[in-house]
């Protein structure tokens, strides 16, 4: 499976149509950890094969320890969504009988199935190129979203925990994500996430969750520093799961082009996504939620730091924010009370 949050819910379709495919075969999802947790609970697949990313300088019992591991699976098949080297040089070391993956990165002779990529994968959801990639096995690429899965109990323990705040569920609920992974380029600016939560208190009676990694979590302290008490500052403070769980108990989430956006419509929570250095068509919500992007003539231009004065980002306003998440909060929560 792929090495990123959102790859990774992208890709979750292939599960589906593999177990559709197969549906008597054993399916082992092998994925890096602690990104395994996003797919606990999937239906489709019979084992997680957890395992930690190994540098170059790995120690060489650590690379053994993962092929041997691979080599004891005894597959029939291997799909790689991944377009490393290292991952197609680890299934054919332990011996996988079929391996099936791009032809990328000079692996192909590693591959029983080199597959090409698709001509038109830069103009095409990701979604759908990891699809494409089963096509040798007969499999037809379908429209299918992506879905992750929560139990009941997931569930009532992120109530519970909204409940320790005093939150009344009866009125909406907004995610604020404003956070990426990838780098500065892909964040609107911080002091817009605060005017953006200073607005819907103003206009709404919802609260207002804050989420982020523990990376982001000094930026979430700082853009909530003076807001009130309907503001939950939640980052840095849940693992996985329970993000998952809190995001899809909100109505709402406004998040940056980021792996919580790609949990959100994977979740069925709607959401609003502001892109700039990133391309939506490939990458966006898939077949879901709002997205504001300005396409100014730099955009998307993949750079981690905007290298000039970051005019994608600038360009998507305050009240254009706002704006939508009131239209979208209209429509989802019979109970919205507008002051």
């Amino acid at each position: 499976m792929p090495n990123w949050i959102g790859d990774l819910v992208m890709a979750t379709p292939v599960l589906f149509a593999l177990k559709k495919a197969y549906p008597q075969a054993k399916l082992t999802a092998m994925v890096r950890s602690p990104l395994g947790e996003v797919l606990l609970k999937d239906p489709h697949i019979d084992e997680l094969f957890h395992f930690n990313k190994l540098s170059m300088f790995a120690r060489r019992d650590e690379k053994r320890d993962l092929v041997e591991k691979l080599r004891q699976g005894k597959y029939d098949l291997g799909v790689l969504l991944t377009n490393s080297f290292s991952s197609a040089w680890w299934f054919w070391q332990a011996r996988v009988a079929r391996r099936l993956g791009y032809a990328m990165h000079a692996r192909s002779l590693l591959l029983t199935d080199a597959v090409p990529l698709p001509k038109n994968s830069k103009k095409q959801h990701l979604v759908l190129t990891y699809q494409q990639l089963l096509e040798p096995l007969g499999i037809t690429a379908t429209e299918r979203s992506p879905k992750l899965y929560l139990s009941p109990e997931e569930i009532e323990a992120a109530k519970k925990l909204l409940s320790n705040f005093a939150i009344d569920l009866r009125y909406p609920l907004v995610g604020i994500n404003p956070g990426a992974t990838y780098g500065s380029a892909k964040c609107w600016l911080p002091e817009r996430f605060h005017e953006v939560a200073l607005q819907l208190l103003d206009k709404t009676e919802a609260t207002i969750l804050f989420f982020g990694d523990r990376a982001g979590a000094a930026l979430v302290k700082e853009i909530c520093s003076d807001l009130p008490k309907r503001v939950i500052n939640l980052a840095g403070t849940t693992n996985l799961r329970e993000l998952m769980a809190l995001i899809s108990l909100c109505n709402v989430l406004l998040t940056n082009d980021s792996g919580p956006m790609h949990m959100a419509y994977a979740l069925g929570t709607d959401l609003v996504a502001l892109f700039g250095s990133t391309d939506e068509v490939a990458t966006g919500p898939y077949n879901s939620g709002t997205v504001i992007h300005k396409h100014v003539h730099c955009s998307p231009c993949f750079r981690r730091i905007c290298p000039i004065d970051f005019r994608c980002m600038k360009q998507i306003s305050t009240e254009e924010v706002v704006q939508t998440i009131l239209e979208k909060l209209k429509t989802k929560h019979s109970k919205l009370a507008l002051l």
